[in-house]
């Protein structure tokens, strides 16, 4: 069968119109952020980065939900579903609903801790909690390397969006990308000026707007192509792609898929609010109260997101009728434009504007509060801990803000280098690595009794042996591209990073790796902390105390910083 026919070869000017609408939209409201839930000044973290802790539990919920569900959402779920199948796309749906009942678990406890000592970072516990500059350094260079694929991700979304109406194609890289890196340079002004307020503002715009694309896409799939013949498409694709009476990935058929399937879950949903951005959201918000009645409403984006992960089989159903195809303006297939081509092709070019909106938002959005963190993580646990101790809070403030423009411009240079089918395995390695933080902080939540060298040694041995294991999964480096009508494939070579999956040691079944790398972890923290406790080694000062964990209210002492902060603004303003 011959290629399907691409998106039209020219720039759709409805479908521009609408993302350009929507785009001014949410610029005006990034900027005038800066007013909303005004302060005395934002040149203090606890106001520019963390909002001034006082999101209630409506804007919590739409904060989150912006954070959390990204164009990783609305174009990599969707487009894993079409290239691979359930156990590469549709385990996101399952770790995002185990996720929540984890985090109404502890999260009380670190918003508590963190508020009634002026924590701004979940490093900043750690160094508290153990007395480690070192650990703590270790848990805030994780967060920040852990979340540069995250913002490329949402990158590879807005990529994806540009190129299916038709802005894409050959070209420079600058001349390819300028609409990129136009809208990157906005997004890095107005994070500049309101810090988490514009985010948290632009994410009543991007959620209502995600809320109704699915709710039309879901219906139109029901009602014009019908499940049954969807899933019989889908279940024909996989079977084609792989030898007869072994798995496929449309389905999990035996304990090989399961133990993959559910390690990558569970691995997920641990690792998902060890990230900053997560971490961020949840501190920004003004009570423990309003963290666990989130953690109890935030499964309605699940659900959203279980019918979105569908629509890469609704793609393939097309694709299967010879309507469509994935082959973006540079003739190249791209999983990722799986979606974007699908709501070309289906739905009027107004709509699948708003569609693309959705997408482009639900890029900005996350980047900006990734970005936001990471800044925090630098300035606290690296700027102020180990170049400038007496930093004022107008000093870290500034400092920030151009981090938070250093780590968007990283992000922005790393996507445009990057083989954008790889894109969800570089997030997932991020995965491996974030989820090694897990032991210091979760635990240091709950007892003191690891060793803080123990949790070092620990961390270090998970990051080493993730890394490796993720570098020596190997995969062919193929390519298919239109060659005078024609789809042709070529390999060149193998390329690394290609699975997060690996076998488990002295077994032949494949588990997800940041799994094993926290099994790892946990053992030499274990192990070591009884050979340092009976060495009798210094354990360090815990600054913290029993009363912390459960308090609703800051610690007089920070409330008379923060007073001091304020007066001090107010002097030299």
């Amino acid at each position: 069968m011959s290629p399907a026919v691409a998106a039209g070869s020219g720039v759709n000017g409805v479908e521009l119109g609408v993302v350009l609408f929507f785009f001014v939209v949410v610029t005006v409201g990034g900027f005038a952020a800066v007013r909303w839930r005004r302060a005395a000044s934002l040149n203090s973290l606890d106001e520019w980065g963390l909002g001034g802790r006082g999101f209630g539990t409506m804007v919590t919920w739409f904060l989150l939900g912006g954070d959390l569900y990204t164009a990783y959402t609305f174009v990599a779920v969707p487009a894993a579903m079409f290239a691979t199948g359930a156990v590469s796309g549709f385990f996101a749906v399952p770790y995002t609903v185990v996720a929540y009942p984890i985090i109404f678990i502890f999260m009380p406890r670190m918003w508590s801790v963190a508020h009634r000592n002026g924590y701004v970072t979940p490093a900043d516990f750690v160094r508290g909690r153990y007395d480690s500059r070192g650990l703590a350094l270790a848990v805030a260079l994780t967060g920040i390397i852990a979340t540069m694929p995250y913002i490329a991700l949402q990158l590879v979304g807005i990529q994806a969006v540009l190129d299916t109406m038709g802005l894409g194609g050959s070209g420079s890289v600058f001349v390819r990308d300028l609409p990129l890196i136009i809208a990157f340079a906005v997004l890095a002004a107005y994070t500049y000026s309101s810090g988490l307020r514009a985010p948290a503002l632009i994410a009543f715009v991007k959620d209502t707007l995600i809320y109704v694309v699915i709710v039309v896409a879901i219906i139109y799939v029901a009602t014009k192509i019908g499940f049954g013949d969807m899933f019989t498409a889908a279940k024909t694709k996989m079977e084609s792609k792989t030898p007869a009476g072994k798995p496929t990935g449309a389905f999990l058929t035996n304990k090989q898929t399961y133990w993959a399937y559910s390690t990558l879950a569970f691995g997920s949903a641990l690792a998902l609010f060890m990230y900053p951005h997560s971490m961020t959201a949840v501190l920004s918000s003004r009570g423990r109260q309003v963290i666990r009645r989130n953690a109890a409403i935030l499964p309605a984006y699940s659900l959203m997101l279980a019918l979105l992960a569908l629509l890469g089989y609704a793609a393939i159903y097309e694709v299967s009728q010879g309507r469509m195809n994935v082959f973006g303006r540079d003739g190249v297939a791209n999983a990722q434009l799986a979606v974007p081509h699908f709501f070309q092709l289906v739905f009027p070019s107004w709509f699948a504007g708003v569609a693309f909106a959705a997408i482009a938002i639900g890029a900005l959005v996350p980047a900006a509060i990734m970005s936001i963190a990471a800044a925090n993580l630098f300035t606290r646990n690296i700027y102020r801990e180990f170049l400038k101790r007496d930093a004022t809070p107008k000093q870290e403030s500034r400092v920030a803000k151009i981090v938070s423009l250093v780590v968007k411009f990283g992000a922005l240079l790393f996507v445009l280098g990057l083989d954008k089918q790889n894109a969800i395995n570089m997030q997932l390695l991020g995965g491996v690595w974030i989820l090694q933080t897990l032991v210091a902080i979760v635990a240091g939540l709950y007892t003191r009794w690891f060793h803080r060298w123990a949790l070092l040694a620990g961390w270090a041995a998970g990051m080493a042996y993730g890394t490796i294991q993720a570098y020596l999964q190997k995969v062919p480096n193929t390519t298919t591209k239109l060659v005078d009508g024609k789809p042709v494939t070529t390999t060149a070579g193998m390329r690394h990073f290609g699975s997060s999956l690996a076998e488990f040691p002295m077994t032949h079944t494949k588990v997800y790796i940041a799994i094993t790398a926290l099994l790892i972890n946990i053992v030499v923290a274990v192990v070591l902390t009884l050979v340092f406790r009976a060495l009798r080694t210094p354990a360090g000062q815990d600054a913290t105390s029993p009363e912390d964990y459960y308090s609703d209210e800051a610690a007089p002492e920070v409330l008379d910083e923060a007073e001091r902060e304020v007066s001090g603004v107010e002097r030299t303003s």
